[in-house]
């Protein structure tokens, strides 16, 4: 399980180094292989491989004749990239899903589970701006109001 935020940085090639808490674990339960793709909140899901092919499965075997469900599909699966974790414990972000995310120096992983979220740091700040505002004028979403926090 990944969970917790950290604030890293891309360098000039577009390198992420992951927190050096999860480097062994990748490396060892998953030999460092690892999908990106992105997200309708404008952020990249990380995932490694295993997790990644068992949603990936997920997806294109749900029937699409809707087309909300189509356009998933082609964005979560055509925007897929493999990477490999290298030596220092960085990953190689694409150009075109740094573009995507809108990813410059400052980057905010953010571990969610089974996989991270990658988002522009600025973004996240934002995000969790507008969520404390929410929380305070609004009421439980309906699957959280029996969680005990």
């Amino acid at each position: 399980m990944f969970r917790g935020g950290s604030s890293v940085k891309l360098d000039a090639k577009g390198r992420l180094a992951l927190p050096t808490r999860y480097r062994a674990f990748i490396t060892e339960r998953y030999a460092g292989q690892l999908v990106l793709t992105v997200h309708t909140d404008g952020c990249l899901l990380l995932y490694p491989q295993p997790e990644w092919e068992d949603l990936e499965l997920q997806l294109i075997r749900t029937p699409n004749q809707d087309r909300r469900t189509r356009n998933m599909q082609r964005m979560l699966v055509g925007y897929a990239t493999e990477v490999e974790m290298d030596g220092n414990g960085r990953i190689l972000i694409a150009p075109r899903l740094r573009e995507f995310a809108r990813l410059d120096k400052s980057v905010a992983l953010v571990g969610v589970g089974k996989k991270f979220e990658i988002w522009n740091e600025e973004a996240w700040e934002q995000i969790g701006s507008a969520w404390m505002e929410e929380d305070a004028e609004g009421a439980m979403p309906s699957p959280l109001e029996s969680l005990t926090l």
